[in-house]
């Protein structure tokens, strides 16, 4: 099931955020404030009640793009599509708040996701070296065009 996240999700991911993305975890508060952001839609996917997935999109008013901030699955729910159902959330979102364009940045090495984005219209614009520290993993610059 996916819904909007809650303050009583906060811990949980964040515990989930520092499994997954142990390099480059955001803190607690980072996450707290995505979730009272105006700007943020937070979303969670549960099985049975517990957090499996989330992902973090922002759209400030008046941009024309939005940014796919966070899409994360824990290992053991993955390839069930869970992750699709949190980035198609996402982007029916940017398109419902009058994005004309969405981006992101995925790591060269996560080819997995980069497939997913590229499944769902994302293209490949760019290159950033060193994105991802301290590991200093080049990030993937990956944008889709959409309208409302």
């Amino acid at each position: 099931m996916i819904r909007l996240a809650a303050a009583t999700d906060l811990t949980t991911i964040h515990g989930l955020e520092q499994i997954l993305f142990p390099d480059d975890a955001w803190p607690l508060e980072k996450l707290a404030d995505d979730l009272h952001s105006p700007y943020a839609h937070f979303l969670v996917a549960t099985d049975e009640g517990q957090v499996v997935g989330y992902a973090i999109a922002h759209h400030l008013t008046g941009n024309d793009v939005a940014d796919i901030h966070n899409i994360a699955v824990v290992e053991s729910h993955r390839g069930r599509g869970i992750g699709a159902e949190l980035l198609d959330a996402l982007i029916a979102w940017t398109i419902d708040k009058g994005a004309s364009a969405i981006m992101l940045e995925v790591r060269v090495d996560n080819t997995v996701a980069q497939s997913l984005y590229a499944m769902r219209g994302f293209e490949t614009i760019a290159t950033r070296p060193k994105y991802y520290q301290p590991a200093g993993v080049d990030a993937l610059v990956m944008r889709k065009e959409v309208s409302a």
